[in-house]
Order: structure tokens, then sequence, then C-alpha cells
């Protein structure tokens, strides 16, 4: 990796670290270069706007999500195992604050929801992105005969989804001590309610 390819991914990655804390509406090249102590400038050179460094970091928080959570659960047997492992890989991303301020999804959700443009664009496609990948996970759970066939897999993504965004608030905002056990609880019912009963 040439120097400036070094310097641009230091850059992102000192990046992603800031806006998990001040959010992603906080982060500006002036903030950023001050952390690196680096001039306005040469940072601009890196990104041209604002707008550019947000998408960027939400495509480079995308691919740490992909190494941590994906492929990770991607080496597991088809079907229920696997399932159970893009769940674990995303509890585990969560409580384990990959990030130091948390969740930069959970955070740009809610700083971006109403506000349309390029970074909004890019958190949706990761989400829509994301939501496939358990979609498809659960599909081939009902090709193994682990899931009924007549699970609705898009149903079943969108539950799973719910159950983490849930753990998220109730241990971050709530502090309930009782968050983890109940995600649990949650996922652990909606596969009773997806398997195939023959098996």
């Amino acid at each position: 990796m040439r120097k400036g390819e070094l310097t641009h991914q230091t850059i992102l990655e000192t990046a992603i670290r800031l806006a998990s804390r001040v959010g992603l509406q906080g982060l500006s090249i002036g903030g950023l270069a001050e952390e690196l102590s680096l001039s306005k400038s040469g940072l601009f050179a890196h990104f041209k706007s604002k707008a550019e460094l947000q998408v960027q970091v939400l495509q480079t928080a995308t691919e740490v999500f992909t190494e941590r959570v994906v492929r990770p659960a991607l080496t597991r047997p088809r079907g229920e195992p696997r399932v159970r492992a893009l769940f674990e890989g995303w509890l585990t991303w969560d409580r384990d604050k990959i990030f130091e301020g948390g969740c930069i999804f959970v955070a740009a959700a809610a700083e971006l929801d109403d506000a349309p443009g390029p970074a909004r664009d890019t958190l949706v496609q990761s989400q829509r992105d994301w939501l496939d990948c358990l979609a498809q996970a659960a599909r081939i759970a009902v090709a193994e005969g682990h899931f009924r066939k007549d699970v609705d897999v898009e149903q079943f993504a969108h539950d799973e989804y719910a159950a983490m965004l849930g753990f998220h608030h109730s241990q971050r905002l709530m502090k309930d001590p009782q968050a983890e056990t109940r995600a649990r609880r949650a996922f652990e019912a909606l596969l009773v309610a997806a398997r195939n009963p023959s098996t």
C-alpha cells in the first residue's frame, strides 16, 4: 500500500472513531484535521467535502462490519448454524463496542433518517444489504430443511433486525442488565417459530 493510501486509511479509521462519538453531522474536516494534527487543506485533498467524508466513513464502517460479522459467519455450516453465527457476531459487534461510541450505523440512522443526501443513501443501502444477508441465511436454512418451507424469510430478517435494535436501545440507553438475555430470548423464539418440526 502506497503512503497516500495508508494516510487515507488512517484518516478514515480516525474519522470512524470520531463519528462514533460526535455523530456524522458533528464530523467535520476541520475537527478531523485537528484530531490528526494535519492541515485542513491536506485533509480536503482526500475528501473534497464533508458529504464525501461521511460517505467514505460509512463505506469503511460497512467493510469493518463485513470482516468482523459476516465473513466469520459464512464459514459456519449452511442453515441454522449460519443464521445463529450471524446473530452472535452482530451481538458481539454491538456489545463489545467495536467503535468507542457504539454502533455507528444505529447512531447514523437516528441522524440521517430525515436528511436526504449521499450519506443517507449509503447508509440505507448498507442496511438493505444487511437485511438481504439475514434473509438469504434464512432462505438457505429453508433449503437445508432446518426451517419450514413456508417461512417468510424477509419477515424473519426484519424481526431479527428489530431484536438487535431493541438490544442496542436497552443496553446503551436504558442500561438494562437484562438486555442481552432479552435479545437472546427474542432470537430463540424466532428460531423456534421458524424450525421445521420434522428435524
